[in-house]
């Protein structure tokens, strides 16, 4: 874009004697200012020639929340089946049953989004690490980070149980994986195959 724009006067939509109507630009119906300032730039929140996707470190917000959540829910509905069969095995009634079955509605919820959020924070940290560390953001990382992510939950349980959880770990991260490979395109499989093996 040209400098000519400043040596030009600024109309606000009625013609100016010193210039034809020709050289007029319109004002903006919404704004009230003249498009002339404007500099053509492209709209993108990327920069040109970027991914245009979110990395895993901006996505990791997203995970932990969404985790969190669906652990309230999740807890919140088995804390409610367990609160109904506790207070009727206790035959409470009226007031003390309401309160029993939202103790235990809060306590389930509670725990269980505090246990998958913990979870997401420890795959997302792992998958950023990774990302961090080699350079790209693939399939290994992703399988990687959910190994060690069982791993690491269950680090303090003994070797057995450390073991069983980078196996739940990674047998998750690995099925998404491939759900989420095979989703896309059967070409994206053909691709991974000929780039690792």
């Amino acid at each position: 874009m040209s400098d000519d724009y400043l040596s030009k006067p600024l109309s606000f939509g009625a013609p100016s004697p010193a210039l034809p109507s020709q050289q007029i630009q319109p004002l903006s119906p919404y704004l009230n200012y003249d498009t002339r300032y404007l500099q053509s730039q492209p709209e993108f929140i990327f920069p040109e020639g970027a991914s245009k996707q979110r990395g895993r470190f901006e996505l990791a917000f997203s995970q932990i929340g969404s985790s969190a959540m669906i652990g309230a829910g999740i807890g919140g509905v088995a804390g409610f089946y367990n609160g109904v069969r506790a207070t009727a095995l206790a035959n409470q009634t009226g007031k003390l049953r309401r309160t029993q079955l939202l103790n235990h509605v809060m306590k389930q919820g509670a725990a269980t989004a505090n246990t998958l959020g913990t979870l997401a924070v420890m795959y997302s940290v792992f998958g950023v690490v990774l990302q961090w560390a080699r350079g790209e953001d693939d399939e290994i990382n992703t399988i990687a980070a959910g190994g060690a992510t069982g791993l690491l939950y269950k680090s303090t349980a003994g070797l057995r149980k450390c073991a069983m959880g980078g196996g739940i770990g990674l047998a998750l991260s690995s099925l998404y994986v491939l759900w989420n490979v095979t989703g896309g395109s059967s070409k994206k499989l053909k691709e991974l195959r000929s780039q690792y093996m």
